[in-house]
């Protein structure tokens, strides 16, 4: 059995595909989890309950917590600490390996134009500082002999929900409007293919000699600016690459009115400066190849056509 905690998120039902290659026993866990292959075992639950958690993890050979929660710092502070300590409770209890997938929140921000697993941990957020505190619990208690278990860190997303490039760019040039960029489009940023990034996750969980282990997922090399992936949508969707920065300070404006743009105000820091993430670990141990960034975006834009026609 092997069990996905956040099964309908971004990362969750691409994962549920991606490990039928290596069981036929694949239970979701979720408030309202949906089948995604035919045999799926269906189990909700609410995560921040510690009983539910260990009732979803019981029988599980393998445990991935890929659940996101509301982008809030209230919340974070609220559930994320209490959630890693009772799946870490949880899988200790039942001998249950545990994946955790991680993004690059804890990274110094003077650091973020060459990421790699070995990157000095310097949160300078809010958000950072939890996610510090979360992944720094996990190696603890790795570090103690008492919990198998791996982190698979990724870069920000590239897919159909949860990514930037979509709700900024994507939706705003199907529309007809200027697209949009955060603080600098003339700056690196990477992303990571959410696909890729599935497929990557269910093979670390499904070999033996990776764990108690930072992985970077696998994220093309390409260094793409913000201008350039604008481009790309542009050219997929047969539309001019028109668009505007929006800047720190409009933000904050924003974000009297929008919540989640008063909550991303204190991560744009990402964006204002290059952000290159290095998955060349995990590409050679495995001989894999992340997804070129013009087929990603073609496979974006494909999909988002197909689920609004």
């Amino acid at each position: 059995m092997q069990t996905i905690l956040g099964a309908g998120g971004a990362i969750g039902i691409d994962l549920a595909k991606e490990l039928l290659a290596y069981t036929d026993k694949i239970r979701l866990v979720s408030r309202n989890p949906v089948k995604v292959n035919a045999g799926d075992e269906l189990f909700p639950a609410d995560l921040t309950n510690a009983e539910s958690i260990d009732e979803a993890v019981k029988g599980s050979e393998v445990v991935y917590l890929v659940v996101g929660f509301p982008y809030d710092i209230k919340v974070w502070r609220k559930v994320w600490p209490q959630v890693m300590n009772d799946v870490i409770a949880a899988c200790k209890k039942h001998n249950a390996k545990l994946v955790f997938f991680d993004n690059v929140y804890m990274y110094d921000r003077d650091s973020l134009g060459y990421m790699t697993e070995e990157t000095s941990i310097r949160p300078t957020s809010k958000k950072g500082e939890i996610r510090r505190q979360i992944a720094q619990t996990l190696q603890e208690e790795t570090a103690s002999g008492e919990l198998t278990a791996l982190i698979a860190r990724s870069a920000d997303f590239l897919g159909l929900t949860n990514s930037v490039p979509v709700e900024m760019v994507y939706k705003n040039l199907a529309k007809g409007k200027k697209a949009q960029w955060l603080a600098n489009a003339n700056k690196v940023h990477q992303y990571t293919f959410v696909p890729d990034a599935a497929k990557a996750t269910a093979m670390l969980g499904n070999t033996p000699d990776v764990w108690n282990q930072v992985w970077h997922l696998p994220t093309d090399h390409s260094r793409l600016t913000g201008k350039d992936w604008i481009t790309l949508f542009a050219k997929a969707m047969n539309v001019e690459p028109k668009f505007t920065v929006v800047p720190n300070w409009m933000l904050g404006i924003i974000g009297l009115f929008v919540p989640i743009m008063r909550e991303l105000k204190e991560m744009n820091y990402q964006n204002d400066r290059d952000y290159v993430f290095d998955s060349s670990k995990f590409e050679e141990r495995f001989d894999f190849t992340p997804t070129q960034p013009e087929d990603a975006v073609k496979y974006v834009v494909e999909k988002l056509n197909e689920s609004a026609s």
